[in-house]
């Protein structure tokens, strides 16, 4: 089967919105744990928009403008318009009950020590191979049919082709010639990225968060926002799920659904779908055997301390947070 995935650095104008969001939500956290944040940032050609929902017990005004710059630097225009929760959702979050409706994935496999798809996984790898030594905006993506390597694409900013082309090598440890096509900045060698090149957004990059396109995802973004929303901790605790049971049964795949209702503590589904090493495919309930009440994951996961801005550079999957253990 031919599988491909991306990967996109934390200089990519998404990841930077991302990590702004993110940033804001960790300081928040380290006034009070108990904050209530849901942060949209959107940025492009000298412009950084901030809005949203902040509840936060301070009497400091919120630093917003340093926060921001703390990641991209100065030079941006800023405006900021953040307004408290709204009541009608602080009530049910109140009780103990989920922050908003929705689905959320979780997904384990056993085809590397990160459980996550190898195509990923190597996107990701040679994603950061590549910003750690040039970071600036850029894209990497692997093809694998049958698990082995048939194309790559890499498109970085402020880095030529032919450097490019012997940075892949060097990740690969290949000495002889390649049996796979490279594609390293197949439109041209490029300057101007990040902001000045394109406009990003929170959470557009969804499936580059989750687990690249062969694994679906419920659809609620991650940066920005705090436990309670259940977009994010719910997701948290679905791959935490993943990663024990297929551990405990030593499963090829396995997939967790996790369902709520605004305002619920209980949720709707808490469904497993496997499949074995032998292929075989089945699914049962695990409500009773993991604590998926909003309150309960938070306190389980410990999720009320400023974590998250590392999840918003290389993904929250596979890089040792508490969930994947």
């Amino acid at each position: 089967m031919i599988r491909t995935a991306e990967f996109v650095s934390p200089n990519h104008p998404d990841k930077i919105c991302d990590r702004i969001s993110d940033t804001i939500l960790d300081y928040c956290l380290s006034l009070d744990p108990n904050s209530r944040v849901a942060v949209e940032t959107m940025g492009g050609h000298g412009y950084i928009f901030i809005n949203g929902e902040v509840t936060v017990d301070t009497k400091k005004e919120l630093p917003i403008n340093d926060l921001v710059e703390d990641v991209v630097g100065k030079g941006n225009r800023i405006q900021v318009k953040l307004v408290q929760q709204s009541p009608e959702i602080s009530r049910g979050v109140d009780d103990g009950g989920a922050g908003d409706q929705g689905i959320m994935v979780g997904y384990a496999c056993d085809e590397n020590v990160e459980y996550v798809p190898e195509e990923y996984r190597l996107a990701r790898s040679l994603c950061r191979y590549i910003y750690e030594r040039f970071p600036y905006d850029g894209k990497t993506q692997i093809t694998l049919d049958d698990n082995q390597i048939t194309h790559i694409v890499v498109s970085f900013q402020n880095v030529k082709k032919e450097i490019l082309e012997q940075l892949v090598v060097e990740w690969l440890d290949f000495d002889l010639k390649l049996p796979f096509k490279i594609h390293c900045n197949p439109a041209g060698d490029w300057e101007q990225g990040g902001f000045d090149a394109d406009v990003g957004l929170t959470g557009r990059k969804l499936v580059v968060d989750n687990y690249g396109p062969r694994v679906p995802i419920g659809g609620g973004a991650y940066s920005g926002k705090d436990p309670s929303k259940v977009d994010r901790s719910g997701a948290y605790m679905a791959r935490h799920i993943a990663v024990q049971e297929l551990k405990d049964k030593s499963l090829k795949e396995c997939w967790v659904y996790l369902s709520y209702a605004i305002g619920e503590k209980e949720p709707l589904q808490v469904t497993c779908k496997v499949r074995t090493q032998t292929g075989t495919i089945g699914s049962y309930d695990v409500s009773d055997r993991y604590p998926c009440y909003p309150n309960d994951i938070i306190k389980f996961l410990d999720l009320k301390k400023p974590i998250y801005y590392k999840t918003s550079e290389w993904g929250a999957y596979g890089n040792g947070f508490e969930w994947d253990k």
